[in-house]
């Protein structure tokens, strides 16, 4: 990818990121300061306005640079995959470092260490958490609030089998922009199961197929965790010849066979697989 993708780069023609200065023209240069999503899932759009294209969503605990704040909204640039969007200021608070992550497709975040207690908020997998003390069946947070214990992880400890993360998601509606249990789209849904298994990943299809793994022809024998790439579309095999994808066409994350699902996208859209990835 150029370092000038305006996905991944804070500027605008008024402003960009003060480490920009000198290489991307703008009317002025910020530094940025760094505040955490403070819901479950905050909407990053493109535009300031509640009904602008999803972009991507930051969970609970994920670091946000900032380098505007005007009328409500935020500008700026998510620590996790560098995505550059708009989100509202409100949804971010100034908090320390996380050090636990959510395992469960989705965990209540509890005001006290009671299950009949109404939820503050429902955490989605990857979610990120200070846990101030450790409880044989809940976790009190920095925050004060309380998840049960066999909900998270330490930020350090990943799934060992990352595809046995996404097939969790079987079923999950597809939702352009998502990367949650309420709806994911095709390379969140990837991205979420990569960072799962503590690899890092970036946020798009393209940038997936350019910076991940090792190029297979296309002939080649297919085995579980092998990334397949079309144009704007992706899944990952859970072996030999089934794949994991979310997709418009069932509107959900489903697991087909990959030969029913190159047919399909062929016939429909006129496109091929473009190619096939190998991750370490």
């Amino acid at each position: 990818m150029s370092e000038f993708d305006s996905r991944i780069t804070p500027a605008r023609p008024d402003l960009a990121a003060a480490h920009l200065e000198g290489k991307i023209a703008a009317g002025k240069f910020a530094a940025g300061h760094v505040l955490r999503a403070a819901r479950g899932c905050v909407d990053l759009r493109r535009g300031p306005r509640d009904d602008a294209g999803l972009e991507t969503q930051l969970l609970y605990g994920e670091a946000f640079t900032i380098y505007e704040e005007k009328d409500g909204w935020a500008w700026g640039q998510a620590g996790l995959d560098s995505y550059v969007g708009y989100a509202r200021i409100d949804s971010f608070l100034d908090a320390a470092a996380p050090t636990h992550r959510v395992t469960a497709l989705a965990t209540p975040l509890l005001p006290a260490p009671d299950v009949k207690k109404p939820a503050r908020d429902m955490l989605p997998m990857n979610a990120k958490l200070g846990v101030a003390e450790s409880g044989e069946r809940f976790m009190r947070l920095t925050n004060g609030l309380y998840v049960f214990a066999n909900h998270l992880a330490p930020i350090a400890a990943p799934a060992p089998d990352w595809v046995a993360v996404a097939e969790r998601f079987l079923g999950v509606p597809y939702l352009w922009g998502g990367k949650t249990f309420a709806g994911v789209d095709c390379s969140g849904l990837i991205q979420t199961a990569l960072e799962a298994g503590s690899v890092r990943a970036p946020r798009d299809t393209d940038m997936m197929e350019s910076a991940l793994g090792t190029a297979l022809v296309q002939d080649a024998g297919l085995k579980r965790g092998d990334l397949i790439f079309w144009k704007g579309h992706m899944g990952a095999m859970c072996d030999g010849a089934r794949l994991i994808h979310a997709n418009a066409h069932f509107m959900q994350v489903t697991i087909e066979p990959l030969g029913q699902a190159r047919a399909r996208i062929e016939a429909a859209e006129g496109l091929a697989i473009r190619s096939i990835k190998r991750l370490p």
